[in-house]
């Protein structure tokens, strides 16, 4: 059973601004280790960096709390299998929201061209 949804979209250029006008500092804000280490591996990071923020917006809306007290940036992480397959790691925040809305996962789906980023994340329950 689905608990909740949500879905984001955002201009590449807009994230590319943002990392090149305030560089570590801003993608530290936003991105867990293994999530830069994976964007910056790339010719062009835009694109990753942006679809990841993309997807904790998405995520987010999904809990229905948007980013703020009850979940940060850093609450949540968007792993890669080897397949390619996105899936969603939450760490603290994420994780009390998870128990608090008896969920047992949140699925995740992304999509980036050159100029735009986009996520949808489903929050499914244990039932």
């Amino acid at each position: 059973m689905t608990l909740g949804l949500g879905i984001d979209i955002i201009e590449v250029a807009r994230i590319k601004a943002s990392y090149e006008r305030f560089g570590e500092r801003f993608i530290n804000r936003i991105l867990h280790p293994n999530e830069i280490a994976y964007c910056l591996s790339h010719k062009e990071p835009a694109p990753f960096l942006a679809v990841r923020f993309s997807a904790k917006e998405a995520i987010s809306k999904a809990f229905g709390t948007g980013i703020g007290a009850q979940l940060g940036w850093q609450d949540m992480e968007v792993g890669r299998r080897e397949s390619g397959e996105p899936f969603v790691i939450l760490h603290e925040g994420g994780q009390k929201l998870l128990a608090a809305r008896r969920a047992r996962a949140v699925l995740i789906s992304l999509s980036h061209t050159q100029n735009y980023a986009a996520a949808v994340a489903v929050l499914e329950s244990m039932d």
